[in-house]
């Protein structure tokens, strides 16, 4: 025994290692401290995750999460989230959730009551309110004036290419021309800290058991029916309480598609630090996308954590929520981008 303790001593050299961990993207102090508090008070993991990032739902953390925020081009804020369980490796995850304010409450709801893994829609919705939960309206006097003014500014920023009429001038209806001309895409990232972001969060128990989930209301103006990487099982988040958790925040049309969270787990279990295995996956992405906007979480089972960022310009750094037994309370970290 005394052998095994050296190793993850030595494993957790590069922070400071301690359980329980809680850890989740952005300054989101508020939804940082239900999880602690949830977590000493005797809940579970999962209950950390789920009443953390539903502080955040209620709390409309930086107008990207829960009801009110970014409209979608018919001017409605749609919820995805999802949440995991690294013990069973269990998935519940809700996309393009209509009308319903607790997202990843319902997703919790997916895994305790289904034997499936993600609903979507207006069928989510009627699920959602089959488990009790209020079917109401997710739109606000913020949200309706937010889509006004993107109406009356030509609908710009928008996420249509290659259609008639010029997206980059007008408003739609969009349609795909008669004869095709593809332009070589912007690679810019249209997205920025101001028009998208996710919360996203780790648990790990002080029995190193990891659950990890995410909620968003997506990007802004995004065409009806996109889902981003926030409900994805490996995009938006991942756990497994073998290895550790992560999970990712920024633009997830380009992100998903790298399983970001999933990769960072992988590269932990074969025993990468937290931090060099964000800084991995983010460079990872970077060779594709290098002017990405995006972050990653990661955190061991021995309570060892960091993160990483995509640096591109006004995204320089990015700011982190830490709760751990070596902290006086929940703190706000922060890293350089690279």
């Amino acid at each position: 025994a005394p052998l095994l303790l050296v190793v993850l001593q030595l494993a957790g050299a590069a922070s400071a290692a301690a359980l329980p961990v809680v850890i989740n993207t952005w300054a989101f102090r508020k939804a940082a401290e239900t999880a602690w508090r949830v977590l000493q008070s005797g809940g579970s993991e999962l209950d950390a995750v789920e009443r953390g990032c539903g502080q955040c739902e209620i709390d409309q953390c930086d107008g990207s999460v829960g009801y009110g925020g970014s409209p979608d081009e018919s001017g409605e804020t749609t919820l995805d989230a999802m949440i995991m369980d690294g013990n069973s490796m269990e998935v519940g995850a809700v996309a393009d959730l209509r009308h319903i304010k607790n997202a990843i409450g319902v997703a919790r709801k997916v895994i305790e009551y289904t034997k499936h893994t993600l609903l979507v829609g207006e069928s989510a919705s009627l699920f959602a309110v089959r488990m009790g939960f209020p079917y109401e309206d997710l739109t606000t006097q913020n949200s309706l004036s937010e889509y006004s003014k993107w109406l009356n500014e030509s609908c710009q920023p928008n996420y249509w290419k290659n259609v008639v009429p010029d997206s980059s001038k007008s408003c739609g209806p969009y349609k795909r021309p008669e004869k095709v001309t593809y332009k070589e895409e912007q690679t810019i990232s249209q997205r920025s800290v101001h028009n998208h972001d996710t919360i996203g969060m780790v648990v790990i128990g002080g029995s190193g058991t990891v659950a990890s989930g995410t909620s968003t209301n997506g990007a802004a103006h995004k065409i009806p029916g996109r889902v981003g990487d926030s409900p994805i099982a490996g995009a938006g988040s991942y756990a497994d309480s073998t290895a550790g958790g992560a999970a990712a925040t920024g633009d997830g049309d380009i992100m998903m598609r790298f399983l970001p969270s999933y990769q960072a787990v992988e590269y932990m279990r074969m025993g990468t630090d937290p931090a060099v295995a964000c800084q991995k996956v983010i460079s990872r992405i970077q060779k594709y996308a290098p002017k990405f906007f995006g972050a990653v979480i990661c955190a061991n089972t021995t309570g060892s954590y960091g993160a990483a960022c995509n640096k591109i310009p006004g995204f320089t750094q990015f700011h982190f929520m830490v709760s751990s037994p070596l902290l006086s309370q929940p703190t706000e970290q922060v890293v350089d981008c690279i």
